[in-house]
C-alpha cells in the first residue's frame, strides 16, 4: 500500500522521526510480513501484544505522553508520522485496551488528574497491569448521557457505586473502569456527576457478555452493587465531571481524526481489487460507487489534516471533533454497503476468514473472501452508535460549533 500524506507539511524533524520509525520497524517486524489480517485468528492476540511490548519499549507506545509518565514527549505530527508508518508497514499501533487506556483516559488524565493519578495509573497503562474499558452507557441513557442513573455516594474514604452501564466494550477482558456516576441527584442535569476510576476485579461488579448481529462478544454490560473504589480516585472535582467526560469524548473522537483516513484508504484499495477480481470495475454504478468513495477518502483526509493543525497549535480535541466521527462512520457504512453489492449473491452465504477487528475496518493484509467483506458491513452498522450516534454529533455541531438554537426538548 502506498501512503497518502501531505508531505509539504512536515517539519525536517518529522522526517528524521520518521526514518527512526521506519528502521524500527525493519528491526522488529517480520520480514514476509503481510498484516494481521494474513494470520489465523487464534494467532492475532498473540501477535498484539508482542507487538505492543515491542512499542513499549522502544517507547512508541504513548509518544506524546511526557516523558516522566512513559511517554516520548513527542509533537502531535510524529504521533501522526508513526501512525502513517505503522499504517504503510500493516503493524497495529497497539493492544486492544489501549484506545480506551491510552487515547482516552490517559490523555484526559493528563489534562485533569492530580500528580498521583498521572505519577501511579499512567505507567501501569503502560506496562498493560491495568486494562480500561468505558462506563458511560446505561440503558435508559445513551444519546440522552447526561440523564444517567448509576449513583455514587461517599462514605468515610470510599465512593459506594451502585447502578448498571452497557455497551462497555471489552469488559471482560478489562481489570478498570472509568465510570461516569451521578453524586448529587439534586444537581441540574450536566451537574452533580462525577467521573471514578473504579477496579473491576471485586464483589460487587458482575459482567455479561452482549452478543451482536456479527456474531461476536465484545460489548459488555456491567452491574455495581455497592462496588467500591477509593475517594481519591474522582478525576476533576466532584460532582463537575461532565466536562471531564467532554473532554474524552473529544479524544476518543478527534484526536485520530488525521490517521483513520490511512486506514480507510487500505480498505478502499482493497475494495477496488475485489471489484477488478470479480470483473464488474467497469460496471456504471460500482465504478460511480467507488469514484464516490475515493473522493470522501480524500475529504476525510484533508479534515484529518485541519484537525491537525489544531493540535499543532496547543488546541485539544473539542465540539469540532464531531466532524470526524460523524463522516467517517456514515461514510464506512456506505462503502460497506457497496462491498456487499459487488459481492452479490455471495454475500447471502458469507465463506472465509471472519473479520479480526471489529472497529471500522478489518485488520490489513485480510483476504477478499466474502466473510471479511459481510462481517465488515455488519461491524459497521454500529459505527453510527458507538462514541456518539450520529443525531448527537449533528447536534453538538449544530449547538456548540454553529451556535444554532438548542433542540426543543419535551
Amino acid at each position: 500500500m502506498t501512503t497518502t500524506a501531505l508531505r509539504a507539511g512536515y517539519t525536517p524533524e518529522a522526517e528524521a522521526f520518521r526514518a527512526e520509525v521506519r528502521a524500527m520497524i525493519a528491526r522488529h517486524l517480520p520480514a514476509d510480513w503481510q498484516g494481521l489480517g494474513a494470520l489465523d485468528r487464534d494467532a492475532v492476540g498473540a501477535f498484539v501484544w508482542h507487538w505492543r511490548e515491542v512499542l513499549r519499549d522502544e517507547g512508541l507506545l504513548a509518544l506524546s505522553w511526557p516523558v516522566r509518565y512513559g511517554g516520548a514527549g513527542r509533537s502531535a505530527l510524529e504521533q501522526v508520522v508513526l501512525a502513517e508508518e505503522l499504517t504503510r508497514a500493516r503493524a497495529p499501533e497497539g493492544g486492544p485496551h489501549d484506545r480506551f487506556g491510552i487515547k482516552m483516559l490517559g490523555n484526559t488524565l493528563l489534562q485533569w488528574g492530580t500528580e498521583d493519578q498521572k505519577g501511579w495509573f499512567l505507567p501501569r497503562v503502560l506496562s498493560g497491569a491495568d486494562r480500561w474499558c468505558q462506563g458511560y452507557s446505561e440503558p435508559g441513557s445513551g444519546s440522552d448521557l447526561a440523564s444517567l442513573s448509576t449513583r455514587a455516594e461517599l462514605h468515610g474514604d470510599e465512593w459506594i457505586i451502585n447502578g448498571q452501564k452497557v455497551w462497555t466494550s471489552l469488559a471482560h477482558e478489562a481489570n478498570w473502569v472509568f465510570v461516569l456516576t451521578r453524586t448529587d441527584p439534586t444537581a441540574p442535569r450536566h451537574h452533580g456527576i462525577s467521573f471514578l476510576l473504579c477496579p473491576l476485579e471485586q464483589p460487587g461488579v458482575e459482567i455479561r457478555r452482549i452478543a451482536t448481529i456479527n456474531g461476536e462478544r465484545e460489548f459488555c454490560e456491567v452491574f455495581f452493587t455497592d462496588a467500591r473504589t477509593p475517594a481519591s480516585h474522582v478525576v476533576g472535582d466532584v460532582h463537575e465531571g461532565w466536562a471531564v467526560a467532554n473532554t474524552l469524548l473529544g479524544f476518543e473522537r478527534g484526536e485520530s481524526a488525521a490517521t483513520f483516513p490511512l486506514r480507510f484508504r487500505e480498505e478502499l484499495d482493497r475494495l477496488i481489487g475485489l471489484a477488478q477480481a470479480r470483473g464488474c470495475a467497469d460496471d456504471p454504478i460500482i465504478r460511480q460507487g467507488l469514484a464516490r468513495a475515493y473522493e470522501e477518502c480524500e475529504i476525510m483526509r484533508l479534515l484529518g489534516m485541519r484537525a491537525l493543525t489544531g493540535l499543532l497549535n496547543g488546541r485539544p480535541p473539542g465540539p469540532e471533533s464531531s466532524v470526524s466521527k460523524l463522516y467517517w462512520s456514515e461514510y464506512h457504512q456506505r462503502v460497506t454497503t457497496l462491498a456487499v453489492q459487488i459481492l452479490g449473491a455471495d454475500a447471502l452465504t458469507p465463506t472465509g476468514r471472519w473479520p479480526t477487528n471489529m472497529v471500522r475496518t478489518d485488520d490489513p493484509g485480510a483476504p477478499d473472501d466474502s466473510a471479511s467483506w459481510v462481517g465488515t458491513f455488519l461491524n459497521a452498522r454500529a459505527g453510527t452508535i458507538y462514541a456518539g450516534t450520529s443525531q448527537v454529533q449533528r447536534n453538538i455541531l449544530g449547538e456548540q460549533v454553529l451556535g444554532l438554537p438548542r433542540e426543543p426538548r419535551n
